[in-house]
């Protein structure tokens, strides 16, 4: 999915969503963009609120506007707390459960390792990063691509990465079991979820 020029993209929306942004050049160049806006007279409108916190939520999971709009339709029609159905279906993708586990620095990383084959749900090799995983699943690196540039030496070059409550990962193995249900916490998020439903809902 092309997305575009990632710096400006990212400095317009003024979150990091994308590792070249995560930097403290990026952080002082947003904060100083922000100081300007504050002393240009009227406000940002409600639905451009929306429509900002929109994309940041899709490019966050690297995902198309129409899948994004398939997860927010199934997510009302299912739930009586569609947010949190909308969290836990967008955690729930293999490629975002890939990058949590600390097997790929970003989810743009996280999708190419499971397109090009490197990655096995429950020991079968899956290529879909929009594949939903459940409870009780193993994702683990293929015994085939244990020795690759990727991953070859990463336990010894591991660095401990903040893996969620409901992921457990053995380094050795370079497998992950999901314990349970993907839960929202909104201090992780660089989004407001209830924008985005507003924004689907007007």
């Amino acid at each position: 999915m092309k997305i575009g020029p990632k710096y400006k993209i990212a400095k317009r929306l003024g979150v990091p969503l994308f590792e070249k942004t995560q930097t403290q050049k990026f952080e002082l160049s947003v904060a100083r963009g922000g100081k300007q806006q504050r002393r240009r007279p009227g406000q940002m409108s409600d639905y451009k609120r929306q429509l900002i916190e929109k994309q940041k939520m899709r490019l966050t999971y690297g995902i198309s506007e129409k899948q994004l709009r398939r997860y927010v339709d199934e997510a009302i029609e299912k739930s009586n707390q569609p947010i949190s159905l909308l969290m836990e279906r967008l955690e729930s993708r293999l490629d975002n459960v890939v990058y949590r586990l600390g097997l790929a620095k970003t989810r743009r990383l996280a999708r190419q390792i499971v397109s090009h084959g490197h990655i096995t749900v429950n020991g079968r090799k899956l290529t879909v990063p929009s594949h939903k995983i459940r409870p009780n699943d193993i994702v683990a690196v293929r015994e085939g691509s244990k020795d690759t540039g990727l991953f070859l030496n990463f336990a010894e070059n591991h660095e401990a990465a903040a893996i969620p409550a409901w992921l457990k990962f053995d380094v050795k193995k370079l497998e992950g079991n999901v314990t349970a249900v993907p839960t929202y916490q909104p201090t992780e998020a660089m989004f407001d979820p209830e924008q985005v439903m507003e924004y689907y809902s007007r």
